[in-house]
């Protein structure tokens, strides 16, 4: 077992790949290694990352990732809010800038997909990163809103899931949570 991931762990590991990796890529922090980076978790299991390189590069980048997580003793996971659901209009767009890394640009995936990836497996703890990205600021509740009604038509053709219902449930459920949980402005 591996220990669990700190934001500086998190740090350190795009501090190696920068070193380690020597092509232009774009790297996505996702779920819990966002949470993390950003002060609203303490810890995460694993990193999770998405990524797009030059297809001429993926061995490389495959080796490297490799390498750091038996230097680094991490999990590292590929892992997309886009493997499980419809990703939003306009998600790269709000993919937010982290830093430059050597030639890598990190990023942290859409926190808006995040969190109705989240909402969608909808779990206690899913819920509660959610709401502590509402707290938090780092979503509002209005385009998260705006971001699930664009997706749900999509769901039962693009989602693994297929499950619209249950989905409407959770976030249902996740706004009924807000009420008691975050602040009206």
């Amino acid at each position: 077992m591996r220990p669990p991931i700190d934001r500086l762990r998190v740090h350190y590991f795009l501090v190696k790949l920068g070193m380690a990796f020597r092509y232009p890529a774009r790297l996505y922090l996702v779920g819990g290694a966002t949470l993390v980076y950003e002060g609203l978790r303490e810890q995460s299991l694993d990193i999770d990352i998405d990524y797009e390189l030059a297809p001429e590069h993926e061995a490389e980048f495959a080796r490297v990732i490799t390498g750091l997580k038996e230097e680094l003793q991490v999990n590292i996971e590929l892992a997309s809010p886009g493997h499980f659901i419809p990703l939003p209009p306009g998600w790269k767009d709000r993919a937010r800038h982290i830093g430059r890394f050597g030639l890598v640009d990190a990023f942290h995936f859409d926190l808006i997909s995040t969190a109705l990836s989240k909402i969608e497996r909808g779990r206690e703890g899913d819920y509660q990163d959610v709401l502590a990205m509402l707290r938090g600021g780092q979503i509002e509740l209005a385009p998260l809103q705006h971001a699930f009604a664009a997706i749900l038509p999509r769901v039962e053709a693009e989602s693994l899931k297929r499950n619209p219902e249950r989905f409407k449930r959770n976030f249902a459920a996740l706004v009924e949570m807000t009420k008691t949980t975050i602040p009206e402005e």
